[in-house]
């Protein structure tokens, strides 16, 4: 019915040879050593870099939380606490209506350095504000910092009573 294929003779019957397939353990070192010296290379600049994420976004977290503690007070026309706890690395805002409880917890790695204006009988390390409504938000700022030692500042402005984030230099 059908015809058998015929196959060419193998090349080896002529004298030739086929070069062996694959790769050779020295080749895989090669490429492994390069592999570890671009890891090597490049790992400080990428921990730098997620150590800036993490404060932009504790900065943002920080002034959306501030602000929507000062649009509570103002738009519900009720008192708002404010507890700011530098051991913790928290920030809890309540008030007297149900179920209002806020609370934000700073990434790891980012601390809660200080609260300004310093208080100098402020051993606990707690800082409580009441945001009244109608009245001027307190001119506070939170200084908070990661492990390489960059700091940043979240003040609220009595004038405005908005958050805005401020980098601090360190000399």
């Amino acid at each position: 019915m059908g015809q058998a294929i015929r196959l060419p003779k193998c090349s080896q019957a002529k004298g030739l040879r086929h070069p062996a397939r694959g790769v050779t353990l020295m080749e895989m070192m090669v490429v492994m050593a390069i592999i570890g010296l671009i890891t090597a290379i490049s790992a400080p600049s990428i921990g730098a870099g997620l150590d800036s994420v993490r404060m932009a976004t504790a900065s943002d977290s920080i002034a959306a939380f501030l602000n929507a503690a000062v649009n509570h007070a103002e738009r519900r026309q009720q008192p708002v606490e404010l507890i700011i706890s530098q051991k913790e690395s928290r920030l809890t805002a309540w008030s007297n209506e149900a179920g209002f409880t806020r609370e934000l917890r700073l990434p790891d790695g980012i601390l809660i350095e200080a609260v300004l204006p310093r208080i100098p009988d402020d051993a606990e390390g707690v800082r409580r504000l009441v945001l009244m409504p109608g009245a001027t938000v307190p001119g506070i700022g939170i200084q908070f910092a990661n492990r390489r030692g960059a700091r940043r500042i979240v003040r609220l402005d009595p004038m405005t009573g908005f958050p805005h984030v401020e980098n601090v230099i360190t000399q």
